[in-house]
């Protein structure tokens, strides 16, 4: 075996993980804050933040896995990335912060509770939007000084029309997690709404999908070739078919009112549209001038960061799933779950 080849694709395997079940877990519940403002009154609202209560710190590990494997097995990416992207990333983390301060304080306060859901919704907002924008920038590409490794563009790359278009995507996929979630976790009234507003946000989510999908081949000529040249628009072609699907089995569940389905086929949309990102970013993970294995730090390092994660991950993943398995019932009014 040839390790400085494959422990770096080993460890873009962890990363992408790391960073996909963040999206996944960390989404619905910043989608639940994204569709505070418009739930019908407190009593909602707090059966909304109970649904989400148990589990929503506990999804951010993910954030650090990732952030802190590419920091020690990518370190040359970790510093142009983090270079490249400050400024969304603060604006990110602090919204992320503000959130979990609003979290906290709406279950105590009395007086002023509704300050208190409205920063909630607001920094789960600001949050998913920055991390679309962080999207959208990574997937235009970097200027780089490939000689010497270091970020040559300006702190205000980030802005630029792609980047928020992205970053208004991921609001609506966020929300539509939150929305298939609400109706996993919900009944009656809640339930009810959540049914009545995922239909629109689903067709935002589609549309949004298409613009990306259609706007990203002519970001660079490297994903242009990589799905339009042959053979690989034959091999890469069901990725955009088994899309198309999946919104299709989307629409059924949701026209008979299934309880899970529509979580798990919102899920799946979210997969394939990370599948897809990954196809058109691979092998380079500062794109589009280093890939994995010039950005790798050394084998040993890779190494012994590998046995922490091969003992870390089990524990992570035991954590989760147990508490997940503990909060697997529906939420019980402003009780909690039952």
């Amino acid at each position: 075996m040839d390790w400085s080849y494959d422990l770096p694709l080993i460890w873009t395997a962890l990363i992408g993980i790391a960073v996909f079940m963040y999206v996944l877990m960390d989404g619905f519940d910043l989608g639940v804050g994204i569709l505070f403002p418009f739930a019908r009154g407190e009593r909602e609202r707090d059966i909304m933040m109970n649904s989400v209560a148990p589990i929503w710190d506990g999804n951010e590990t993910w954030l650090i896995l990732g952030g802190g494997g590419l920091l020690g097995t990518f370190p040359i990416a970790y510093a142009v990335l983090l270079e490249a992207l400050y400024m969304p990333l603060i604006v990110m983390l602090l919204a992320l912060i503000f959130r979990g301060v609003a979290f906290e304080f709406r279950f105590k306060s009395r007086r002023n509770k509704h300050l208190w859901s409205a920063a909630f919704a607001l920094g789960s907002v600001i949050a998913t939007f920055a991390q679309g924008v962080v999207l959208g920038t990574f997937i235009q590409g970097f200027e780089v000084d490939v000689a010497n490794r270091i970020f040559t563009g300006t702190a205000l790359t980030w802005i630029s029309p792609f980047a928020l278009v992205c970053g208004a995507a991921l609001v609506a996929g966020y929300a539509l997690l939150g929305a298939t979630w609400l109706i996993m976790k919900t009944e009656e009234e809640l339930q009810a709404w959540s049914f009545e507003i995922v239909a629109p946000i689903g067709l935002l989510v589609m549309i949004g999908i298409g613009i990306v999908s259609l706007l990203t081949p002519f970001i660079n000529p490297h994903i242009y070739q990589r799905w339009f040249a042959w053979p690989n628009l034959l091999y890469l072609s069901p990725v955009p078919v088994l899309v198309v699907l999946t919104a299709f089995l989307f629409w059924r569940a949701v026209e008979n009112r299934h309880d899970y389905w529509p979580f798990l086929l919102a899920m799946a949309l979210f997969a394939l549209s990370y599948l897809g990102i990954g196809i058109s970013m691979f092998p380079h993970i500062i794109p589009y001038s280093v890939t994995i294995w010039e950005a790798a730090s050394p084998p040993m390092s890779q190494g012994f960061l590998l046995v922490g994660a091969l003992v870390l991950l089990p524990v992570i993943l035991a954590y989760t799933g147990y508490s997940y398995w503990v909060f697997r019932g529906k939420v019980a009014d402003a009780e909690g779950y039952h």
